[in-house]
Parts: C-alpha cells; structure tokens; sequence
C-alpha cells in the first residue's frame, strides 16, 4: 500500500499522520465524554491537551533520535522530519505525563483523575496508530510460517504491529468497563493501561526485528518491565492508603 494517501497543491499526504490525526481525535471525543459523566471541567482537559499534545509528539521523536542517534548526528535537520515515521510511543507517554503533572499543580486539579479519564484514550490512539506502522512497512516481525504472517520484502513476517492494535483495543474496552464497573481508586484505570500495555508491548518487542536497542538490550523491553514493576508497587501503596483512611 503506498504510504502517501493524497497530495494537496503538491504536498504529500501520509497515511501514518492521518491514522495518528485519526486516533488522537477519537481519543478527545471518548476524553470529553468522560469528563462530562465524572463532572470534570471539560475546558480544562482541552487546556491541558493544548500543551500535552505538542509535547508528547516533541517526546516521541527525541526519544526515538536518542536511540538512533547515529543515523541523524550527521544530518541534524533530519530530526524534524517525522513524515516517514520515527516516533516512539515511551517518548509521547512520558512527555505527555510530565506535562500533565505539571499542568494539574499549577491549576490545583487532581493528576489521577486526569490520568483516569484519559488513559483509555491513549491506548485507543495506539491502536489506531499502529496501522501508520503497517502501511510504512514498519515495526514487523522476524520470519513465521503462521497464516496470519504478512509478506514484506518477499518474506512473510509476523505481523507484530496487528498484535499490539488487537491487544490495545482488548485494553481499551476493558478499562472502558473497568472504570465504570470496579474502579475505586484514583489513578486506578491509569496503572492499569501502563501495566496491561506493557506487559503486551515486552512479548511482543522480542518479535521485533527494529528494536530500539540499549547495548545488546532492547529498550522497550527495559522500559515495559520498569513500568511493570513501578506501576504495581504504586497501584498497592494507593490502594492501602485508601483503605486505611476508610478504616480511620
């Protein structure tokens, strides 16, 4: 499939930055809805998007040049093109959390619940995104003779970008059901999509054959078990210190 959907007064249009484009959208939509139902300023989660999203995009490309450094110290003007892909997912979610964190001192609004009523969002944007990466011929797999394999370069490969999207949209309806449902703790629907994502996105980056790489370490791997292990040890102090101030 070619990765240019359209030209405009000689401008090409890509695939990848309208299925971005797309998700982002629908993520705004299903964030304003949740607002709506939890009672949060609406106005406000659009005051903190207008921030968080340049940011996130501004992450997810340093990120991904941090790691493939040596394909852009020679060129520095090729970091500012994105059109062909080279964004890291890692890189968007930490700027967008640091800029969050930030944003909800100044305005004295709770981090949690903002985490909460974007989360799914976020992963319902990643899985939208993730078929830039298929129509750019990126982020497959090592070699399969499974039948779902897709064929690139005359070699069918497993199609890890569809694996991650499946997994991302299972993720987005459970915590859709969750917070409505079990969620009993601010923060709650948040540590669940880091722990649920990365758990998926640590199996499914040793089929990789594009891996950003640490050394002989994939950095996916390392970040996902990280966010594992931080997520978990965070989502239980929480939960016993709301159950302490019930027992109080």
């Amino acid at each position: 499939m070619d990765p240019v959907a359209f030209e405009i007064f000689g401008i090409a249009v890509r695939w990848y930055g309208i299925l971005i484009s797309l998700g982002l959208i629908l993520g705004i939509v299903f964030a304003l809805r949740e607002c709506r139902r939890v009672g949060f300023k609406e106005e406000t989660l659009i005051d903190l998007l207008i921030f968080a999203i340049p940011v996130s995009v501004v992450g997810a490309r340093l990120y991904y040049v941090a790691f493939q450094w040596d394909n852009y110290k020679g060129d520095l003007l090729k970091i500012l093109n994105t059109r062909g892909g080279g964004l890291a997912i890692h890189g968007a979610i930490i700027g967008a959390v640091a800029t969050a964190i930030i944003f909800c001192k100044i305005k004295k609004v709770s981090f949690w619940q903002v985490a909460d009523i974007t989360a799914p969002s976020i992963i319902l944007g990643q899985a939208i995104g993730r078929w830039g990466n298929f129509i750019n011929h990126e982020a497959f797999g090592t070699p399969t003779d499974l039948p779902w394999g897709i064929m690139i370069d005359g070699q069918k490969v497993h199609p890890t970008f569809l694996y991650e999207s499946i997994w991302n949209f299972l993720v987005f309806g459970f915590l859709i059901w969750y917070r409505k449902n079990k969620a009993n703790t601010r923060g709650e629907v948040f540590i669940l999509y880091l722990i649920l994502y990365s758990f998926a996105r640590f199996f499914i980056e040793g089929l990789r054959t594009d891996s950003l790489m640490f050394g002989s370490f994939r950095v996916a791997q390392l970040i996902s078990a990280l966010i594992i292990v931080v997520s978990i040890i965070v989502l239980v102090i929480r939960k016993k210190n709301v159950a302490n101030r019930i027992d109080k």
